[in-house]
């Protein structure tokens, strides 16, 4: 296939694109920096809001795969930007360039719509493209790792230094970016379902319990960590103190404490992708391993 990427430099984009080399397809893929030249890829230099770069992107594609978003935005009108006027601006592309195949990353934040700006975006975003015309389908990711990954970095490093400060009592699903990227080209193809929301994960029923979260990555890492069972208050005083000592950078914003602190980011079984379409490949301890091992090689942990 022929495949239109948005977010290709980032950490799920960028392990998409590497699979999709991995099985014979060719790329185009928006970046807003240079990049270096690369075999079956197509850069196009451009963001969300230029009308011109999103037209060439689409341009001859089978498929698009809308990963790009904001997920650490420090206002209303980031998220808004980011996740509803960047997914609008590529339906109306998508549209107009006759690509049919719409693929979008949203996050199980869009369930609770409530709970933060960041939900509340994504949940927007879904609706634009239910209504869009096209042939689409939505995949709400749950907690995404592996190698590159800056999030969990956070939480990697503070199982090697052997305390775990983790949201309060609750359940999380996770999945490995690579078996994500296979559902999203999956989905991409011609003979793949349309008009569903797929929520996928590593197969572990019910999900991880924060604290069976905690204890997988202390193994990963070789430590037994102290787990601590922080409130959502606490959460949201360290997020706080995360914005005021890192600004912009900081990893734990009061929006995304207020998602952190909910207590089921399990997915539904009952929105799971069909089996003949995809099976998670990477059990979750043997990630989780080699997810560190990989942050050790680069000087990360």
């Amino acid at each position: 296939m022929k495949i239109g990427v948005t977010g290709g430099t980032g950490f799920v984009g960028s392990h998409l694109i590497d699979v999709a080399l991995d099985a014979g397809h060719t790329v185009k893929a928006l970046t807003r920096r240079d990049q270096p030249e690369r075999e079956g890829v197509e850069w196009i230099a451009g963001d969300l809001q230029d009308r011109s770069a999103l037209e060439q992107l689409v341009d001859g594609m089978d498929a698009v795969i809308h990963v790009a978003g904001v997920i650490s935005g420090q206002s209303a009108a980031a998220f808004e930007l980011g996740n509803v006027g960047g997914t609008l601006s590529m339906l109306a592309a998508a549209t107009a360039g006759g690509v049919h195949r719409f693929v979008h990353v949203s996050s199980l934040a869009a369930r609770e719509p409530k709970l933060s700006m960041y939900g509340a975006s994504k949940a927007r975003a879904e609706e634009l493209v239910r209504s869009s015309g096209l042939e689409w389908s939505i995949v709400r990711p749950p907690a995404v790792y592996g190698p590159g990954d800056k999030e969990t970095l956070e939480l990697f490093r503070m199982a090697k230094l052997g305390l775990m400060l983790m949201p309060p009592h609750g359940h999380v699903s996770l999945i490995h970016v690579d078996d994500l990227a296979r559902l999203l080209l999956g989905l991409a193809s011609y003979s793949a379902p349309s008009g569903i929301v797929i929520e996928a994960d590593d197969g572990k029923p019910l999900g991880w319990t924060h604290r069976q979260f905690a204890r997988e990555l202390g193994r990963a890492v070789g430590t037994r960590p102290a787990i601590v069972s922080a409130p959502g208050l606490f959460l949201k005083l360290a997020a706080r103190a995360d914005q005021l000592f890192r600004g912009p950078k900081a990893k734990l914003t009061v929006d995304r404490a207020a998602y952190f602190s909910h207590r089921n980011w399990v997915v539904d079984p009952k929105l799971g992708p069909p089996p003949q379409l995809w099976k998670s490949q990477v059990p979750t301890d043997r990630g989780l391993r080699e997810t560190a091992g990989w942050y050790r090689k680069m000087g990360w942990l």
